[in-house]
C-alpha cells in the first residue's frame, strides 16, 4: 500500500519512547517501505543526514531538528539519537544546502502545545533559517494548527 509520503522527519519529542530497538526498527519499516528519513539515525552522521529528492527536475533537500529534547538524546559517533540542533548551526547547515539545491525545506518540532499561535522562539529561528536560504519551514509539534506567513523569500507553517 502507498499512502504518498516520501520523505518523513523523526526529530521529535516521542522517537525515543521505546528505546534504541524500536528506534531501530522504525527506520527498518521505513526503509522496506522506500519512505526517506531525516532527523533521527543509528549514528550522527545518519541522524543529521539530509534527504534529497529529485521532482520535475528540481533538487528538494530536507533537513529535519526538534528543539524539544535534552542534548544527551543526540546521536553522536555511532551511537543511535536525534540530529543536533543549535540555532546557529542550524542556520550555518541551510546556508550550506541552499548551494546546490532548488529548494530547501526545513521541517522543525518545536512551540507550545495547543497554542494556536506561533512563540517568540519560533519565530525567531524561522527567521534565522530564511534569512540562511530557507524556501519553506515546517513545524509540527502543538498538535493544532498554527499560522502560516511568508517572510522574505521563504514561507513558514508553524505547525
Amino acid at each position: 500500500m502507498d499512502a504518498g509520503f516520501d520523505v518523513v522527519s523523526l526529530a521529535n519529542n516521542h522517537i525515543w519512547d521505546w528505546g534504541t530497538d524500536a528506534l531501530s526498527d522504525t527506520l527498518s519499516h521505513l526503509d522496506g517501505a522506500r519512505i526517506r528519513h531525516v532527523g533521527a539515525g543509528m549514528s550522527e552522521a545518519a541522524a543529521n543526514a539530509p534527504v534529497v529528492v529529485e521532482l520535475d527536475g528540481n533538487r528538494i533537500v530536507f533537513v529535519s531538528w526538534t528543539d524539544l529534547y535534552p542534548e544527551g538524546l543526540e546521536a553522536k559517533g555511532d551511537t543511535p539519537g536525534i540530529s543536533r540542533f543549535r540555532e546557529d548551526e542550524a542556520a550555518a547547515r541551510v546556508r550550506e544546502l541552499s548551494f546546490g539545491h532548488d529548494v530547501v525545506v526545513v521541517l522543525v518540532h518545536w512551540g507550545d502545545e495547543y497554542r494556536t499561535s506561533a512563540n517568540e522562539t519560533q519565530r525567531r529561528i524561522a527567521q534565522s533559517l530564511v534569512d540562511a536560504g530557507a524556501d519553506l519551514v515546517i513545524g509540527h509539534h502543538p498538535h493544532v494548527v498554527q499560522e502560516v506567513e511568508r517572510y522574505k523569500e521563504g514561507w513558514v507553517a508553524y505547525s
